[in-house]
């Protein structure tokens, strides 16, 4: 590790760095360093690329020295790694490990996420490594589980599994234990053969420390690191019970303080409700592990002329690859012999196999259904889509909307503000007021462990987590949480029109003959255009497949106007009306069909025979099977839907109104796109870009959500926040509805964290008692806050059923293809 200390706070930094190409790059790095409060000394070397940094920790972190770098225009390259973390049970456990992980030297950033039980790093590989921080991790008193993607899925199973069993032990023996004690209080007892508070002492102590030894452990934990959490407010809720009970067996205090029964129950308690969370959240990631699941463990490849079976990370690009009827397909490829049908259904959502044969692309993880192929591998490893689809959402599960900000902020001040209400309600009552002792420590024992910071801290992770999981499930991939909450704001849908609202690719629309039948004017003009590379004759050649050509003679070309040649000693000319004025050829009696393809916004192509019109053939670009479907959903969530193409205004406008859009900017450069959704956020929009990934990119960045729609097999698109796998406009509608209920339902769940702490906390310290004479029992406070973080969670994992309205209507029209689900 290089990291050296030059004093008790001096440290050295070895910085890698991209972008350098002169030794004045050198400089202007060194000056914006040297610029940084604590920097003593910066020297770059444009050799190996690398700033070697001496400075002040206490005035300078390693991020404040990387934006200094990213602010003079160059890029520092990290590494980045996911960590598998077992043992947190609440946001103040985030903030421990977050703290404990950002004290360690390189570290850059750190987000853990406490639903999927995961952080999130990022890191300078020459100042820190895995090691260290596992060695941080579990200092902390947390349970290290690995790195994401590496072999230790059966380890987490076995780590989480264990946890499970040993909480479930430790809650039956409390409630064992516990209530027949609570009963032996409550329920007069004569001729009892013992004294009755050495007998609970002695039955109770053992089950006590046995439930609540993981509760004050952790306790101790987070005092170590200087951190105050809920272990610290409950272990001094149980242990105020306990020593009173113990204070009032040795006759100090009276015997209606004998609370063994209520410290053994509280413990039991959250016990429980730690039980069901953990399970619930091993819930929350279910969508990850069966797209882990779906991967292959083995391979048949071609090696030598024989097949063998080879373990999945042995494949190599290039290899030929086996996969036989009922099997999994191991990596992306090519198919390169044979045909068959795969069902591609737990990547794309398409539950309608797909025939593939020679040439075409078979994707990892999906099922070979009927024959046997061999492909030719493309993409292994990481690089294989469904790696990438893990990869984004993983990553995005580990993202932090904004909203959960408020959430972090409330946790911060939360526990210190309990602490102080819970010793009020104790000084008020007993010292002011002049209730009773049992009283007072009744109220302070019931707000110490009705207070629950986890339901905050989990309302925000637990919902994004089970919500891009869904989204994965349904062929839509968001790539953060931050798309989620800007979803709920948009205002504008922008739509780029070609490969987003059409296919992208010429299609003919109609053949209109004079004198001769369709098929013969297709086979005469095909039979000349198939020498022509022009996108409209690809598209004649396309209508034209299974027809019999015949060899054409003379081809010649007018540039921009047309082509000619001879086809069975007939001339046969194809093009524009230019062209037919040139040549004198009259096109009259079919001039008006001419121009009312042309105003539906079609490409005519004019066809000669023998200098005498034989009939025209009318090309589009034609609109994807559900578009209309999608701009009326659209239109109905009430959003301003916006068209935008490089078409003239009459192609453009013609296709708008086809599929009912009004705002249409045509004449649009690809460069100028990008300005256009600007303009727009000017006015006020919040605007979506949905475009093909590609050519749209720096409309889709400059979006406040980009949505890049159908890139099937390349799903690693920097631009967009979103990632639609299909090829369907529906899934862009499904994109956003999903982020809307994500966030109605993050809402919720905040709100129900608030409502909970903020009505039952003043209860339990006895403000109604006074007028109502109510008080909260603490074994009452123990149970609510064991329900309030059970609820959220429940609530997120509503979501898994959640089906989007676009794809329910779906659903109705084309069979159950989303199953019994709900729209919870």
């Amino acid at each position: 590790m290089f990291s050296k200390k030059m004093s008790e706070e001096r440290k050295k930094a070895e910085l890698k760095i991209s972008g350098m190409t002169c030794a004045m790059c050198a400089t202007t790095i060194e000056k914006s360093l040297l610029s940084q409060e604590g920097v003593a000394d910066a020297q770059v070397n444009l050799g190996n690329e690398t700033a070697v940094v001496e400075y002040d920790s206490a005035k300078s972190k390693l991020a404040d020295l990387e934006k200094a770098v990213t602010d003079a225009g160059y890029d520092v390259i990290n590494d980045k790694v996911v960590l598998k973390i077992g043992g947190m049970t609440c946001a103040m456990c985030v903030k421990t490990i977050e703290d404990t992980i950002n004290r360690l030297d390189g570290i850059s950033s750190v987000t853990v996420n406490l639903s999927a039980e995961k952080a999130y790093i990022t890191y300078n590989p020459k100042m820190a490594t895995v090691a260290d921080m596992k060695r941080a991790i579990e200092d902390a008193g947390y349970l290290y589980l690995g790195v994401v993607g590496e072999e230790t899925e059966d380890l987490e199973e076995v780590a989480r599994e264990r946890d499970l069993r040993e909480k479930r032990n430790r809650f039956i023996v409390g409630f064992s234990v516990g209530i027949p004690l609570m009963i032996l209080m409550r329920v007069p007892v004569a001729d009892f053969p013992f004294s009755m508070a050495y007998f609970m002492l002695v039955v109770s102590a053992p089950a006590f420390i046995y439930v609540s030894h993981p509760i004050f452990r952790a306790a101790y934990r987070a005092l170590k690191n200087r951190n105050l959490n809920m272990d610290v407010m409950y272990s001094m809720g149980i242990g105020v019970a306990f020593v009173s009970s113990l204070l009032a067996t040795s006759g100090i205090l009276t015997e209606e303080f004998l609370f063994y029964d209520t410290a053994l129950i509280l413990a039991s308690f959250l016990t429980i409700g730690r039980y069901m969370e953990a399970r619930a959240k091993g819930r929350t990631s279910e969508a990850i592990k069966k797209l882990v699941g779906l991967q292959s463990k083995t391979a048949t490849v071609i090696r030598d002329n024989r097949e063998m079976k080879i373990p999945l990370e042995d494949v190599q690009i290039d290899d030929i690859v086996v996969v036989k009827p009922g099997d999994k397909i191991p990596v992306d490829g090519e198919v390169v012999g044979g045909e068959s049908y795969v069902d591609e259904s737990m990547i794309t959502g398409e539950p309608i196999p797909t025939l593939k044969s020679k040439g075409d692309n078979v994707i990892g993880g999906t099922l070979n259904k009927n024959g046997v192929i061999r492909f030719q591998a493309t993409k292994i490893g990481r690089d294989t889509v469904l790696s990438q689809i893990i990869l984004l959402v993983e990553e995005a599960q580990g993202s932090r909307p904004p909203v959960q900000r408020i959430a972090d902020k409330a946790v911060s001040y939360f526990i210190p503000v309990v602490l102080t209400i819970a010793i009020l309600s104790f000084v008020v009552w007993y010292f002011i007021i002049g209730n009773t002792l049992l009283f007072a420590l009744t109220a302070l024992i019931s707000v110490l462990v009705i207070a629950c910071p986890c339901a905050l801290g989990l309302a925000t992770p637990t919902a994004v987590t089970v919500g891009v999981g869904r989204g994965a499930e349904l062929g839509v991939l968001i790539k953060n949480g931050e798309a989620l909450e800007i979803s709920e704001k948009l205002t504008t849908i922008v739509f780029d029109k070609t490969g987003t609202l059409t296919r992208g690719k010429p299609e003919v629309t109609d053949i209109i003959t004079i004198g001769t039948d369709d098929s013969e004017l297709l086979r005469l003009v095909a039979s000349v255009e198939k020498n022509s590379q022009h996108p409209l004759a690809e598209a004649i050649m396309r209508r034209a497949q299974g027809i019999e050509l015949e060899e054409s003679e003379g081809f010649d070309t007018f540039g921009g106007k047309g082509v000619t040649a001879k086809v069975e000693g007939k001339e046969v000319l194809i093009g524009n009306r230019i062209l037919f004025k040139e040549r004198n050829i009259s096109y009259q009696e079919i001039e008006e069909k001419i121009v009312q393809l042309e105003e539906e916004g079609k490409t005519v192509i004019l066809i000669a025979i023998d200098n005498v019109v034989g009939g025209i053939i009318a090309i589009a670009d034609t609109l994807k099977e559900r578009t209309k479907e999608a701009i009326e959903e659209f239109k109905e969530m009430k959003f301003n839907v916006v068209m935008i193409t490089g078409d003239n205004a009459r192609t453009a406008n013609a296709v708008a109104e086809q599929i009912g859009i009004q705002n249409v900017l045509a004449e649009v450069l690809p460069r100028d796109k990008a300005n256009e959704v600007k303009k727009l956020q000017e006015r006020g929009a919040v605007v979506a870009f949905v475009g093909d990934g590609i050519n749209d990119a720096p409309a889709l960045a400059q979006a406040d959500v980009g949505i890049a729609i159908g890139s099937g097999t390349d799903i690693a698109i920097e631009s967009g926040e979103i990632v639609l796998i299909k090829d369907d406009l529906i899934d862009a509608v499904a994109a956003v509805q999903l982020g809307r209920k994500v966030m109605s339902r993050i809402k919720l769940n905040i709100f129900w964290a608030f409502a909970y702490n903020a009505a039952l906390i003043p209860v339990a310290a006895g403000i109604l008692y006074p007028f109502f004479g109510i008080t909260f029992k603490p074994e009452l406070a123990g149970l609510a806050m064991a329900m309030s973080s059970v609820t959220v969670v429940t609530l997120s994992l509503m979501l898994k059923r959640y089906v989007p309205p676009a794809k329910r209507a779906k659903k109705t029209k084309g069979g159950d293809e989303y199953g019994d689900r709900s729209g919870m």
